[in-house]
């Protein structure tokens, strides 16, 4: 019995490594969000932005790797 708890223990571990990742994603997506809603001049941009907000970090990796030459 003692066994399975050990290896509870090590499972509780591994889940909780990590955390601050996403949360640094979420307020980046938020706070894109809230940029490019603003500069929109109509629903569909707004809308756009949204999609835009999503995937901004991968845009951010794209950019900075053709700067580079990659």
């Amino acid at each position: 019995m003692e066994q399975a708890t050990s290896s509870q223990d090590k499972k509780q571990r591994v889940m909780r490594g990590g955390d601050g990742g996403g949360f640094v994603w979420f307020l980046g997506a938020i706070g894109a969000a809230v940029y490019y809603i603003q500069s929109a001049d109509s629903f569909l941009q707004g809308a756009f932005g949204i999609l835009k907000a999503l995937v901004w970090p991968a845009m951010l990796v794209y950019y900075f790797l053709q700067s580079l030459g990659a």
